[in-house]
C-alpha cells in the first residue's frame, strides 16, 4: 500500500478459532500482517464483530491463544492508533480485559454512527439488525442477559469452553457452509434496515458485517451498503478516505465494485 494519505480501516469476521487450530492460526497470520502493512497510513481502526469464533470472559480467565493478533493490535494501539471494537453475536460477552490490554474502545451496542471526511457513516455488525429472524433475536436476549451470563460463568472453564467450542464446530462458519448468495434486494435484511434508516436520517454509508459476503451495493445516489465479507473465504476489508469508500480483496488487492463478489 503506497498510499500516504490517512485512511481509517473496517474489517469483520474473522472467527479466530475454527474449523480448527492449524487453518485458524495460518488465517491469524495473515490478519496480522495486513494490520502492519496498514499501520503507515492508518487514522483508526474498526473491528466490526466476531473476532473470535467464540470469546467469554470470567472475572480472572480469558480463552488461550490468538496472541499475536492481541499483540499486533497492542502494538498498533501503542502508537496511537485509535482501534475500535464492535461486538458481534459469537464474541458478545468481552468485557474489560481487551479495553484493559490493548486500550481499544468496545462498543456493546450497535449500530454507532460517526463522521469522518465530511460522511455521515453507520458502523454495526448486523446481527439482529432488520426484519424477520425472530428467533435469533430471542436467543440474543437471551445471550445478553446479565443474569444468563453471570449462571454460564459459574460453570468450571474447561466445562464451559468445552460446550461452546462443541457449537462452534457445528456451526456452519466451522463446517464451510457460509452464505455465498446475494438473496435479492427484497430479501437481504440488513439492506432493507438500510433503506428505512435513510427514511428518517441521512447516512451516506452503512457498514457491516455478519452477513459473511462482500457487498457494495447503492442504496441512493449518495448513500451506499458495504458489508465487509469475511476472512475465511474473501479476506475482504474496506478503506475511508477523503475522496471514496472502498471495498477490498486483500489477496489480490481488487476492489470490488459490484454488489457481489
Amino acid at each position: 500500500m503506497t498510499s500516504t494519505s490517512k485512511k481509517i480501516y473496517f474489517a469483520s469476521d474473522f472467527h479466530l478459532g475454527v474449523p480448527n487450530y492449524e487453518a485458524s492460526l495460518q488465517r491469524e497470520k495473515l490478519i496480522c500482517q495486513w494490520l502492519d502493512e496498514i499501520k503507515q497510513n492508518a487514522e483508526r481502526i474498526f473491528l466490526v464483530g466476531d473476532i473470535f469464533d467464540f470469546w467469554f470472559e470470567y472475572k480472572y480467565t480469558a480463552p488461550k491463544g490468538f496472541v499475536r493478533l492481541l499483540g499486533k493490535l497492542a502494538e498498533l494501539s501503542d502508537h496511537q492508533i485509535p482501534i475500535e471494537i464492535i461486538v458481534g453475536n459469537h464474541d458478545m460477552w468481552m468485557k474489560d480485559y481487551l479495553q484493559k490490554e490493548l486500550n481499544v474502545i468496545i462498543h456493546h451496542q450497535q449500530p454507532i454512527v460517526r463522521e469522518y471526511f465530511r460522511k455521515k457513516i453507520m458502523i454495526g455488525h448486523g446481527d439482529g439488525l432488520g426484519p424477520n429472524d425472530y428467533k435469533y433475536k430471542m436467543i440474543k436476549k437471551i445471550f445478553r442477559n446479565p443474569f444468563c451470563q453471570w449462571a454460564f460463568a459459574r460453570l468450571h472453564p474447561n466445562f464451559s469452553f468445552s460446550i461452546a467450542h462443541y457449537f462452534s464446530k457445528k456451526s456452519r462458519i466451522a463446517t464451510g457452509n457460509t452464505d455465498e448468495k446475494f438473496l435479492g434486494k427484497d430479501n437481504e435484511w440488513l439492506y432493507i434496515y438500510c433503506h428505512e434508516i435513510l427514511k428518517n436520517q441521512p447516512i451516506d454509508y452503512f457498514i457491516f458485517g455478519h452477513r459473511h459476503l462482500p457487498l457494495n451495493i447503492p442504496l441512493s445516489p449518495h448513500s451506499k451498503y458495504i458489508n465487509l465479507g469475511d476472512w475465511i473465504k474473501y479476506f475482504t476489508f474496506a478503506t475511508l478516505d477523503e475522496n471514496s469508500i472502498q471495498l477490498i480483496e486483500y489477496k489480490t488487492g481488487k476492489t470490488i465494485t459490484e454488489f457481489h463478489p
